[in-house]
């Protein structure tokens, strides 16, 4: 064991930190983060509803003898092995989710339609206390149902799940994220039968996007699992996808399947896993995601078509098109965009006191009859109204959020809906939108803000209505879009999102206006909805632009000691003592004489490769190199990543007291090029060089010869405000 700093610490004094930081994890274990306010640390964050310890994933290529051994032996048809296997799981990933996006979207319009039509039968009736019961109960179960699987069996199940997804692409891994329990609950509570069919069926203004695209992440995760021991499924070319590389591209498909199967939007899937989803992305897995979406929406179609014959019950029309608008003429002139700029505005303006309120409220968790006679759509409700005659409201409010949203964007309909009904709507709606979002039950934000915000558009479209041209359902998918960019902050994805919901191109250059208008306003004065909820949960989520005053920092500045490392030959007695006391991820390896003519660094040795080498104790009595011998007990195998909470322990290991005092070569399993920066290079530099290259560990060097080869390890942790500003209070002021 080495001290490579002359200002660092004894190893005592380093256990007795360990043993203070310890308690201080304790002590915020036991309070909520959001009673807090704010998280000072990037060690736990919120998952769902459950607080919980955070690490980084490992997307780097390692390079040592070990893997170059296993490379070697590789022959043609095992590479082709793996690149099939990835078209394969890519296709499995896309059949699944598009399985579940159908039977979500039969279970939600059977039960909610059997609701609807069991209250509305007895209105008719005159028994109103009996149809107030019935519907207040029926609410009330499928809500407690929601409510109850999140409590009990997967709290990371709560809410969207969208934010969940988005960090661990960005290298965030935190169990149960995407563990087999959390899809359990997804796919049951809000995908299949128990969820959007619990939460949308109850009426809550939630939607299914959000935990679509976290069913569809949990079953690309299942299915990147690579093999299960326990249950004899190791075949050797399900290896290959025992690591955090494949299983971040195959969460990537699955995340754009989801989007495809709640929208059936394929394209707008892919495009929202390049946008907004991914932090990294190549051309080769634009074409997986591609490919996973288009077999999500074949999937679709097939049962959309099966459907129609009868044989889902109350789900039986429409088709891949959700809200169709294309019979509207497209004709609008000066005023018609002077009154989308002006939708644009203040869409903007709505949608980012939208996510200021939502932010409000999740931190606060923590601690009248109108009878118009005409009927064009066919999907409104008689409410109280003699036959002939329908209730514009109660078609609002009585509908599910798909049917609702479908009267507001229907064509040539201009006065079906009163201009007072749609402020009612449209301020119960935008409020009960922000007060339901955060409960304890799976929900997504797209469709409250599409209801919102179509409402709102066809409000601005009758108040221009003596001046416009445009037809109000036309306005109505133009507030949609409004509101979208104002709260979700994205332009590409929302454009062809909804362009493929509503069939409609001729409104191609009106919808990409508004967005981009509605996006500036809102980044005036927040961030969009998503990114908000990743910080207010702790997920300590690297950022594509550095904050400013990070360049006034260099790499050294945040490196915090003291540094742990080890001898290239190393007694087991010093790793297992590191082992236990430091909960470090990453230790650096130096080589020193016999082995070397000067101190060098070797490499870097993760501490789920120590347990592994430890487990198999090729262990040797003299301090030799022993290399073959690790290699003949040891194999690539071995070191594959387990599935979900399944990884090797220390509490696992059997080393006998004898064996402390014996050596292990390090050498085989040490990283021998890890990325390094000199420790002179400003810490906005390493910021951008640290994301993109999706790191977990970054060593600094010292720039001049002379001293020790290392002079610290860059971690996730030490790019965090809550890091930087904690070392240096004022810089936060310095742009």
């Amino acid at each position: 064991m080495q001290k490579l700093d002359s200002s660092m610490m004894d190893f005592e004094e380093r256990l007795e930190i360990d043993d203070f930081e310890s308690e201080v994890m304790e002590r915020i274990y036991s309070k909520p983060l959001l009673i807090k306010r704010v998280n000072t640390t990037s060690q736990i964050a919120i998952v769902g509803a459950n607080v919980c310890p955070v690490e980084s994933l490992d997307y780097e290529v390692p390079e040592n003898e070990l893997v170059n051994e296993d490379w070697r032996s590789r022959r043609t048809v095992q590479i082709f092995q793996y690149i099939l296997l990835k078209w394969a799981f890519a296709l499995i990933i896309g059949l699944s989710t598009g399985l579940v996006g159908i039977f979500n979207n039969i279970a939600v319009e059977n039960i909610a339609g059997f609701k609807l039509l069991l209250t509305t039968e007895l209105v008719l009736k005159h028994k109103y206390y009996k149809a107030f019961a019935a519907y207040a109960g029926c609410n009330l179960g499928l809500a407690t149902s929601a409510a109850a699987l999140c409590a009990f069996i997967a709290p990371a199940a709560a809410g969207s799940g969208i934010p969940e997804v988005k960090a661990y692409l960005n290298g965030v891994d935190a169990y149960s994220i995407l563990a087999p329990s959390t899809l359990f609950v997804k796919v049951n509570v809000i995908g299949i039968i128990f969820g959007s069919i619990f939460g949308v069926a109850a009426g809550f203004v939630v939607g299914k996007e959000g935990p679509m695209v976290h069913t569809g992440s949990c079953i690309a995760s299942l299915i990147g699992q690579g093999g299960s021991r326990k249950y004899h499924l190791t075949w050797r070319w399900l290896r290959y996808f025992k690591n955090d590389r494949d299983r971040r591209d195959l969460i990537t498909c699955g995340a754009a399947a989801g989007v495809a199967a709640a929208f059936r939007a394929p394209v707008g899937g892919v495009l929202f896993a390049l946008e907004e989803a991914a932090s990294w992305w190549r051309s080769a897995l634009l074409w997986r995601t591609f490919f996973t979406t288009a077999v999500v929406a074949i999937v679709l179609r097939g049962f959309i078509q099966l459907c129609s014959t009868g044989t889902c019950g109350l789900f039986g029309q429409g088709g891949l098109i959700m809200y169709d608008i294309s019979a509207a003429k497209v004709v609008y002139s000066t005023p018609d965009i002077l009154a989308v700029i002006l939708l644009g505005v203040i869409g903007g303006i709505l949608g980012s006191l939208y996510n200021y309120l939502v932010d409000k409220v999740l931190r606060t968790y923590s601690i009248i009859n109108d009878c118009p006679n005409t009927d064009v759509s066919g999907n409104y409700k008689s409410f109280q109204c003699p036959p002939g005659h329908y209730n514009d409201l109660a078609s609002l409010f009585l509908n599910t959020n798909d049917d609702a949203i479908r009267n507001l964007l229907s064509t040539n309909t201009v006065k079906e809906f009163h201009i007072s009904s749609l402020f009612i709507f449209f301020v119960a709606v935008y409020c009960l939108g922000i007060i339901t979002y955060g409960i304890a039950i799976p929900s997504g934000l797209f469709i409250p803000v599409i209801l919102a915000g179509s409402c709102y558009g066809r409000l601005v479209g009758r108040l221009f209505e003596p001046i416009s041209k445009l037809d109000v359902g036309l306005f109505s998918l133009l507030g949609a879009a409004s509101f979208l960019g104002g709260t979700m902050r994205m332009t590409v994805s929302l454009c062809v999102i909804l362009l493929e919901l509503t069939n409609d191109l001729l409104m191609l250059p009106l919808v990409m206006l508004v967005l981009l208008i509605s996006k500036t306003m809102g980044d005036m004065f927040n961030k969009g909805v998503y990114d908000q909820i990743v910080k207010l949960k702790g997920l300590p989520y690297m950022e594509a632009h550095p904050e400013p005053y990070m360049k006034h920092l260099i790499a050294r500045d945040v490196v915090t000691g003291p540094l742990i490392t080890f001898s290239g030959v190393e007694k087991v007695g010093n790793i297992l003592h590191a082992l236990k006391n430091t909960g470090h991820n990453g230790f650096p390896v130096i080589d020193e004489p016999p082995f070397s003519d000067a101190p060098e660094l070797c490499g870097l040795v993760l501490r789920s490769k120590l347990l592994v080498l430890l487990k198999g104790k090729a262990f040797s009595k003299d301090r030799v190199l022993a290399g073959n011998k690790v290699l003949r007990k040891i194999s690539e195998l071995d070191f594959a990543k387990a599935g979900s909470g399944k990884g090797l322990k220390l509490e696992d290991l059997d080393i006998q007291e004898e064996e402390w005092d014996m050596y292990v070569d390090l050498h085989p399993i040490a990283n021998t090029s890890p990325y390094t920066v000199v420790e002179t290079m400003s810490l906005a530099k390493a910021a951008v060089l640290f994301r993109e290259l999706g790191l977990r560990h970054m060593c600094v060097v010292p720039k001049s010869q002379g001293r020790p080869p290392i002079v610290g390890i860059l971690t996730r942790h030490d790019f965090q405000p809550e890091h930087i500003l904690g070392l240096y209070p004022h810089i936060r002021y310095q742009q």
